[in-house]
């Protein structure tokens, strides 16, 4: 993932997919989103926005030791209504 300059609807997909297939972290993607969504001098269009604060989060637990609070299947629900909201 890029590391300077703000990501696109492409980078953003690709986080869900190294997330699921293990190249990512759920931590490191929670990362990696909370600086852009933390950033308020830039300008999303919605799907985008939509997508990062999905990802950023996409690391919490049920409860101490649990776990996650969304699983791979929703993550890659998430994944799919992404790539439909940028077919539209």
């Amino acid at each position: 993932m890029s590391g300077g300059e703000q990501p696109g609807l492409d980078e953003i997909e690709q986080c869900f997919i190294a997330v699921l297939d293990g190249r990512m972290s759920r931590d490191e993607a929670d990362r990696w989103a909370w600086r852009w969504v933390a950033d308020d001098d830039l300008v999303w269009d919605d799907a985008a926005w939509w997508a990062l604060s999905l990802l950023h989060g996409i690391d919490l637990r049920n409860g101490p030791e649990e776990g996650f609070l969304h699983d791979d299947e929703q993550v890659y629900q998430w994944l799919e209504e992404l790539r439909r909201r940028r077919a539209e």
